[in-house]
């Protein structure tokens, strides 16, 4: 299999193309600079896009890219730049795509699409929510349809990502370490999370499963509240986690992005990838928070 990838140099990209090789595929990757090595192809897709030879002999093409939508508050300009660098990327892949014969197309897309979930159980079958996260992720994965026209299309809503290094825990890490760990509002808001290794596997699988389409949730099965999520990191860190941060400071310092994606809950599960026989590595909080220790 030959897979090229966009964002091959973010956490999840640099993992999955290492496994993809370890595994015998072929790995192409797009970068936004001059190409440095034969695996290489520089594109922009604010200018000249994709170039025809990026996409001869490909099998599947992976769009991974988009800036950390939790680097800071949601200002208007900010706001742009998180809908820019994930929906004007995935248009031009769709459409260069659609104009060749890839038959397969990975394109990212997050759990947020579902807003607000409460207490209720998200599935792929369920409609977005509401807010900025659930419209973005709506026009995120909208932007991929030209692509349908002729390839199979995934849309890969993805959870927090728990890694050794980097994602959600690499900003927490440093904090309960040092015993500033607690809940954040009243803490009863469910969080969804899947660990970096079964991210990784989880695309794998849907590169070669050509009965999967549309949107499926990359959640690992048993969604936590964030009080649980803090204190089974605490323990297996050997950290107290007993300072709380109050909604209304949460509020005040991080206006909606705190709202949406800090006091929001968001309770989903990945029934598309159960119900295909996927395998989970880490199916609790405390294998995958043991194994990013």
């Amino acid at each position: 299999m030959h897979v090229l990838i966009a964002g091959s140099s973010g956490l999840i990209g640099s993992a999955l193309t290492s496994a993809l090789r370890s595994h015998g595929a072929e790995v192409s990757r797009l970068v936004r600079r001059e190409a440095r090595k034969p695996d290489e192809f520089s594109w922009d897709p604010e200018s000249f896009g994709v170039p025809d030879e990026a996409l001869e002999r490909v099998d599947a093409v992976v769009a991974l890219g988009g800036i950390n939508i939790g680097d800071r508050p949601w200002s208007g300009h900010f706001r742009q730049q998180l809908r820019d660098s994930r929906i004007t990327p995935t248009e031009v892949l769709a459409d260069a795509i659609a104009e060749s014969d890839v038959p397969v197309f990975l394109s990212a897309s997050a759990t947020g699409f579902y807003g607000d979930t409460g207490g209720r159980a998200a599935t792929e079958a369920d409609g977005p929510g509401a807010g900025f996260l659930a419209d973005l992720a709506v026009d995120w994965e909208a932007a991929a349809a030209p692509a349908a026209q002729k390839s199979r299309v995934v849309f890969l809503r993805t959870a927090p990502v728990l890694a050794p290094r980097g994602g959600l825990l690499g900003r927490l890490r440093p904090l309960v370490k040092v015993g500033l760990g607690g809940r954040l509002g009243d803490g009863k808001q469910y969080l969804s999370w899947i660990s970096l290794r079964d991210e990784v596997a989880a695309i794998e699988f849907l590169l070669s499963s050509p009965d999967l389409a549309g949107p499926v949730n990359l959640t690992a099965p048993i969604p936590v509240h964030f009080d649980e999520f803090i204190r089974t990191y605490g323990s297996v860190l050997h950290r107290p986690t007993r300072l709380p941060v109050p909604a209304a400071v949460l509020r005040t310092l991080g206006g909606d992005m705190a709202r949406e994606m800090i006091l929001g809950s968001s309770r989903v599960v990945p029934e598309v990838l159960t119900r295909a026989g996927f395998s989970f590595t880490d199916e609790t909080l405390v294998d995958a928070l043991t194994w990013t220790r």
